[in-house]
């Protein structure tokens, strides 16, 4: 992908998000490898899924860099505690949709101004077996660089995980994973600077990571 400004960017983008996304092919290139016969438990969703929202939420840096923000979770009993990934949350009875719980919840966690994301469009739907929710990433931007503000107990720090890493091949690595319920899983992950982004997070970005690299085609 060659340096665009923000707003060519942007453009692009939009543009781009009204063709067929590329779905679980994409994702299942940052999955953790299972048998097979697990494949048909692990990605498709039983009746009794919970709904969910995430954001991919774009910005402008200050040396203009195409940014976008990650969330490192404290440590803390659960499926999703110590680990890195978007904001957003389950839908609660007051969302009208699942782009609202997207930015319901990254104004909560990342002290966001939910008013001023602007939405593009949306990443396909990932079923979490881990949790037990269906979740549908929304992708918005703000046009600002803003001041991040993690929600106390929540989030333990803010990442910017830059667009043109995300692109980068050098990123992608693969590691031992200990996950959930003493599980060791052979995984490829995304390295942010330093940081193991892995499973639900990282398959949602490598469909978000094969449009950005046909951004120019």
């Amino acid at each position: 992908m060659e340096e665009l400004n923000f707003n060519s960017f942007i453009d692009k983008l939009e543009r781009i998000l009204k063709n067929p996304l590329p779905g679980r092919s994409a994702q299942l290139e940052m999955s953790a490898r299972f048998d097979e016969n697990l494949a048909e438990k692990y990605f498709n969703p039983g009746r009794d899924a919970r709904m969910g929202g995430v954001m991919v939420l774009f910005y402008p840096e200050d040396d203009g860099t195409i940014s976008l923000p990650l969330m490192l979770r404290p440590e803390y009993p659960g499926v999703h505690g110590g680990q890195i990934s978007l904001p957003g949350g389950k839908m609660e009875p007051g969302d009208k949709d699942l782009i609202e719980t997207a930015k319901r919840e990254t104004e909560e966690e990342m002290g966001v101004n939910s008013s001023d994301i602007n939405i593009l469009g949306n990443l396909s739907e990932l079923f979490i077996f881990a949790s037990n929710f269906l979740v549908i990433p929304s992708i918005g931007y703000l046009d600002y660089k803003p001041d991040f503000v993690p929600e106390e107990g929540e989030v333990e720090k803010i990442i910017p995980f830059p667009v043109k890493r995300l692109i980068d091949p050098e990123t992608v690595k693969t590691t031992n994973i200990q996950a959930a319920r003493g599980i060791r899983l052979h995984a490829p992950y995304f390295d942010v600077g330093g940081h193991i982004v892995w499973g639900a997070t990282a398959m949602m970005l490598s469909e978000l990571r094969t449009i950005l690299k046909n951004l120019n085609s």
